[in-house]
Parts: structure tokens; C-alpha cells; sequence
């Protein structure tokens, strides 16, 4: 005759113990999970809806305000706007007529999030030496996610309060990708230590231009880089 197992009270408590402490163990991870992903929702798509907003918004004010100093014959400085001082505007015929970013001042996160951020410490626009940008390639708007895209010859032009500064694309980015420690990129004039590397004309005195964004769409650490020099500049 087979013999039964019955369970004692002390045992059934403990089982009840167990499985409601892995229900627990199983919600939290659960609501974890759905915590990252929620996160990362965020970074590649909320940013981006954010972000655009803002940038339309600087750009947007800049041109009202410059707008209305020329008719008023103003001299002053253009006030900044609530997402800190923009000072040009981007345009890139490549990525299409209606592409226009703000520049900023800088090139910490909370600049990079608003738009393109310029190098301090280098050239203005259209000033002698290297007028050097930054800017997100994934995330915050994605000014240069098409930047490989871009080809020598390509224009980038500059606007600022009283001029507009036009440069012409001389590398490929394609051909040059750094480590982001590698600040020679960013120097009044980029001397490449590779033997025969991709750098600008090796001659004192140029009007430069470089963009930098991040080489991969999911990995920071390199930086793919564009050099251009100014072929013309007009008043507004």
C-alpha cells in the first residue's frame, strides 16, 4: 500500500513564504525591466522630441531677434534665449533646405542636448584658425546623424548676426575616425600624427572648419571628423 505524504502546517507556511517572496522577486525585476526599458525609450526618442522643440525655438527667436535689430539699426548683442546664448545658425544643403541648428557656446551635455556646440577656445565664424563644432549623431535632436552622408565639396554655411560665412567640406568623414582624447582635431591648424593621415592643408593662416559628432550610433568613445576651409563671406 503506497503511504501518503501529508503536509505539516509548518511546512505550508513556508512554501506560501516562498512563492510569495519570488512573486515579489519576479514583479520586481519585471517592473525593472520595463523601468529600462522606458529609459532607453526615452534617451532615442523622447530626447529627440524634446530636443527638436527647443532647437526650433532658438533658431526661431535668433532670427526674430536679428531681424528686428536690423530694422531698428541696433548695435547690441543679440539676447539670449531661455536655452542659453545661441550665437549662428547651421545650415547643411546636404541634409536638405529646410536643415537649420543653433550654435552654442560650449561643448558639455547640457549644450550638445540644445543643438551644435562650438569648441571654446577656437576660431569664431569665419575667423582665422579653426572654428570648430561638436554635436550629437544619436539622441538630442541628431544634428549630424547624417554625417556620414556628408563629401568633400559639401557646403556648411554659418550665419551669423551680420554675416553669413559659407565652407566647403575638404575630407571625407568617413576617412578619419579618433579616439575622443585626440584634441589635435580641434588645434588652429590639425596636424595629423599619422604619416600621410587625413588632416587640412598644412598652411598657417586658413579660415578652418571642423565637425566632430560620435562614430557609431551606439558607442561614444570615437569621434568622426570633417575638415573645411571658408571660401566666401557676406554681410547681411
Amino acid at each position: 500500500m503506497e503511504q501518503q505524504t501529508v503536509e505539516r502546517p509548518a511546512d505550508a507556511a513556508y512554501t506560501r513564504r516562498r512563492r510569495g517572496a519570488l512573486f515579489y522577486l519576479g514583479l520586481a525585476l519585471l517592473l525593472a525591466g520595463l523601468g529600462m526599458l522606458g529609459y532607453v525609450a526615452w534617451q532615442f526618442f523622447g530626447t529627440n522630441i524634446v530636443s527638436h522643440q527647443k532647437q526650433q525655438a532658438a533658431v526661431h527667436h535668433l532670427e526674430q531677434t536679428w531681424h528686428a535689430d536690423a530694422s531698428a539699426g541696433a548695435s547690441a548683442h543679440t539676447k539670449g534665449t531661455d536655452l542659453g546664448s545661441a550665437d549662428a545658425l547651421i545650415r547643411i544643403p546636404r541634409f536638405g533646405k529646410s536643415y537649420v541648428m543653433p550654435v552654442f557656446e560650449g561643448v558639455g551635455e547640457d549644450v550638445l542636448a540644445k543643438g551644435f556646440g562650438h569648441f571654446r577656445h577656437t576660431a569664431p565664424p569665419g575667423g582665422v584658425g579653426n572654428y570648430a563644432l561638436a554635436a550629437h549623431r544619436i539622441t538630442h535632436g541628431e544634428p549630424l546623424r547624417n554625417m556620414p552622408e556628408l563629401r568633400p565639396g559639401d557646403k556648411v554655411i554659418v550665419e551669423t548676426r551680420h554675416k553669413v560665412y559659407t565652407y566647403v567640406l575638404d575630407t571625407n568623414p568617413n576617412d578619419l575616425i579618433v579616439s575622443f582624447t585626440n584634441i589635435w582635431v580641434i588645434a588652429p591648424l590639425p596636424d595629423n600624427p599619422v604619416p600621410g593621415g587625413v588632416e587640412p592643408k598644412q598652411k598657417p593662416g586658413q579660415h578652418l572648419i571642423t565637425l566632430t559628432t560620435c562614430s557609431e550610433l551606439f558607442h561614444t568613445d570615437n569621434r568622426m571628423i570633417a575638415f573645411g576651409h571658408l571660401v566666401s563671406s557676406k554681410r547681411k
